[in-house]
């Protein structure tokens, strides 16, 4: 999953750890990245913390896709700030799975807390192919 997701790949995040169900990943807030109020655009942090998300739950080995989550944005980021997300996994049952996301910049100071749950699903094409 991770090789074929062009998505992060484009916008320079990188996967700097993962385990079973565990995963973290890193991007530096580009300018190109900074919304009118010179902050990190809610977006790309969102993005950032989905990317870890997904490559938790995907570290199981099924295909395994987001069935919904939340972000709750506790401090801003800024251009050059370079951002941690740390996903963890908290249960699976089933097909379902439960996850928290911790977004921190520099020495630990939280950024945003994401929580994002999966379902195991059955993909109805391969990576690359055209809609």
């Amino acid at each position: 999953m991770w090789k074929a997701d062009r998505a992060s790949a484009a916008l320079g995040i990188e996967l700097v750890d993962k385990g079973a169900g565990s995963a973290t990943c890193r991007m530096t807030v580009t300018g190109a990245m900074v919304n009118g109020h010179g902050t990190a655009h809610g977006g790309y942090v969102f993005l950032l913390a989905d990317t870890a998300f997904a490559c938790a739950c995907n570290s199981h080995g099924p295909v395994t896709v987001a069935a919904g989550a939340d972000i709750t944005f506790v401090s801003p980021a800024w251009e050059g700030d370079e951002l941690r997300a740390v996903a963890q996994e908290r249960t699976r049952y089933g097909r379902s799975g439960l996850y928290d996301v911790t977004v921190l910049r520099g020495e630990g100071e939280i950024v945003a807390e994401f929580r994002g749950r999966s379902r195991t699903a059955t993909p109805s094409r391969t990576a690359g192919e055209a809609a």
